[in-house]
């Protein structure tokens, strides 16, 4: 017999013994034993394509299972007519080559033949990346689960590329990808984007693979596109191998957290700060040169609420520490290119730089990467980055008072609720403010509407066309040359909105608390202890949160928000102590249980007394698009839901 056939059994026989030792199942997986046989009547008919070697998984049927480790190699012995067979395929490549497709069914991107067992055998021996399938899809049933949901992803994905090589383990990853190419959600891919891109990840794939990828959890989709944080697609595909190579060298570290479970270590409060030393208290200290701090914003105070109370916090801790910081803003950064706003800043000798938009996070990563000496951190939540850190403060806390407050007033009518972005911690203050209205009046429902979409004095309107009068608002002044329009709570009064309580950001304190770890040295320290990408989350116990109260509110109800302030800022109170149930009338928190700060932050269930819901990605401005696109909770991006076949 031949020495491949004789080459092959080997390999079989070592997988064999491998799987056996490790007590895993040595032989290929049989669809037909995960799969009721009713499963099979239903597929989908994908034509003849190529399939990814590394994604067949298996068989079919039981059959002919035991004929090959689970490697695919031949298990049964050299002087049998399946061997024979098996060496007339391999001389059938050798000569001409392979041609007539297998048949295979595919279920969760993982490929099982039908037809055609000793041709991928014979393909697998000669390393072949791909082979020719006529293929049937079966599609999951829809659970609760992210393995379900990327594939979904996956199932839209394709239908739009026609890529089917490229995974991803955690859902969002297949819209980010198309962002990163400058397309649009479902826009069709051309011939020549399907060819420059597998040229693009071949080339990746390579780099990672030198580098040890291979033994890392994460897939080479996954690194591929933690790789596109920092440079751009464009940028991957002009760059020479040393090129890329050394780029990925430098993120290298952003690589490995991707492996982490729970890639992101939440900061609740800062740290108590320690007591000066003896010596430090009564030894002279020198004159140090000042910490050079820089404020980079993607819009101007002029115009914008948000980038105004960042300048005031900017303001705040150049007057506490004096002569020994300096700060500077720069603003409308992405007016241009926020890179080179950005190393401008590092240019002129700013040695901590605050980025204040999610939008300005991959400019931010950027700059991290390539100046690791200089400390980056970004004003977004739920971002899994090792380079920098994100901070952000726990709005939901004085929702929720606010949303007692309303309860109080509304005398179970409903109440209006206007949100920004469904980003990463908005949808916590949405519901946040229902349970502080359900917790005075079980009556109270909450319209929701959303200012990304329309506007928001369209979304005002469309609350004051139904009656409704109690409206909580933006968290900040809106900057407007007519002057200021209504924040937090307010309710109309003969057609005039009278503000009643006002949630507030202290980025000053924020700013202050932070820059004095930074100079103590223990900021630095943090990551020491830590693998994760670290996330400050800061509410009213550390000061950065408060409430501010009209002199229009009752007296009464200013007294019990009051005391639920006193209660959230001890820690006593917590706002989604359950039970909590969602619009669906399911239970997503039993009694007594309080959901972790990780839960609050991926929320993306309403509570079941708010009316409305989550708009669709296409739906938002273009502004909410680019937003949501970086920080964005799961089911406001694309491939949010169960794509079609």
């Amino acid at each position: 017999m031949s020495t491949e056939y004789a080459e092959a059994l080997k390999m079989a026989q070592k997988e064999f013994r491998r799987c056996t030792a490790a007590g895993e199942y040595p032989y290929p997986t049989a669809l037909d034993e995960l799969l009721p046989p009713e499963r099979f009547s239903g597929g989908v008919d994908l034509g003849v394509i190529s399939i990814p070697m590394e994604f067949i998984a298996g068989t079919r049927t039981a059959g002919r299972t035991n004929a090959f480790a689970r490697n695919f190699m031949p298990l049964i012995g050299e002087h049998t007519e399946f061997a024979q067979k098996w060496q007339n395929l391999c001389q059938a490549h050798l000569s001409e080559g392979i041609r007539e497709p297998i048949r295979a069914w595919e279920y969760m991107n993982r490929y099982y033949v039908e037809e055609g067992n000793k041709r991928v055998s014979v393909l697998k021996f000669f390393g072949a990346d791909a082979v020719e399938a006529r293929v049937m899809r079966i599609l999951p049933e829809v659970r609760d689960d992210p393995r379900t949901a990327v594939y979904f992803e996956f199932v839209e994905f394709y239908r739009v590329s026609r890529i089917n090589y490229l995974e991803f383990t955690r859902p969002g990853g297949y819209a980010r990808l198309q962002r990163h190419m400058g397309k649009a959600v479902n826009e069709v891919w051309t011939e020549e984007e399907r060819r420059q891109f597998h040229a693009a990840w071949c080339y990746f794939r390579k780099a990672f693979d030198a580098r040890g990828g291979q033994r890392l959890d994460c897939t080479v989709g996954d690194a591929m596109l933690a790789y596109m944080d920092f440079y751009s697609y464009p940028d991957l595909c002009r760059q020479s191998e040393a090129e890329l190579k050394a780029a990925l060298g430098r993120i290298w570290e952003e690589i490995v957290l991707l492996q982490e479970r729970e890639p992101i270590e939440v900061r609740l409060a800062p740290p108590a700060e320690k007591p000066e030393g003896l010596l430090a208290r009564v030894l002279p200290k020198g004159e140090a040169k000042p910490l050079k701090v820089a404020f980079i914003h993607d819009k101007n105070p002029a115009l914008s609420g948000w980038t105004y109370g960042h300048e005031l916090g900017r303001e705040h801790v150049q007057r506490v520490f004096g002569d020994k910081i300096e700060t500077c803003a720069y603003f409308n950064a992405l007016d241009g290119d926020a890179d080179d706003v950005i190393r401008q800043a590092i240019d002129q000798g700013n040695r901590v730089i605050f980025t204040t938009s999610p939008r300005l996070l991959p400019a931010s990563l950027r700059a991290a990467a390539a100046d690791p000496k200089v400390t980056i951190l970004n004003c977004a939540l739920n971002m899994s980055h090792r380079y920098i850190r994100t901070y952000y403060a726990r709005m939901y806390e004085a929702k929720f008072i606010a949303g007692v407050i309303a309860g109080a007033l509304a005398d179970a009518d409903e109440v209006g609720y206007i949100c920004d972005y469904p980003i990463f911690g908005q949808v916590a203050g949405i519901n946040a403010f229902a349970l502080g209205a359900q917790t005075v009046d079980p009556r109270v429902r909450v319209r929701l509407e959303w200012s990304s979409v329309g506007g928001v004095e369209a979304a005002a309107k469309r609350l004051t066309d139904r009656g409704v009068r109690l409206i909580s608002t933006q968290d900040l002044a809106r900057l407007q040359d007519q002057g200021r329009s209504p924040f937090g709570l307010s309710i109309l009064d003969g057609g005039r909105p009278v503000n009643l309580a006002m949630p507030v950001w202290q980025w000053g304190v924020y700013y202050e608390a932070l820059l004095r770890r930074i100079q103590d040295k223990s900021f630095q320290a943090e990551y020491s202890g830590s693998s994760k990408a670290l996330n400050y989350y800061w509410g009213m116990s550390a000061g950065v949160v408060e409430m501010l109260y009209s002199d229009k509110l009752p007296a009464a109800t200013r007294k019990l928000a009051g005391l639920i302030e006193k209660s959230i800022r001890a820690g006593i109170c917590d706002p989604f102590r359950g039970p909590l149930y969602d619009q669906s009338g399911h239970l997503v928190a039993g009694r007594n249980d309080v959901l972790t700060p990780e839960q609050i932050i991926d929320m993306s269930w309403l509570n079941e007394n708010v009316s409305g819901a989550i708009p669709a990605y296409e739906d938002l401005s273009d502004t909410g698009k680019a937003t949501v696109g970086i920080a964005g909770i799961m089911t406001s991006r694309p491939y949010a839901g169960q794509a079609s076949a």
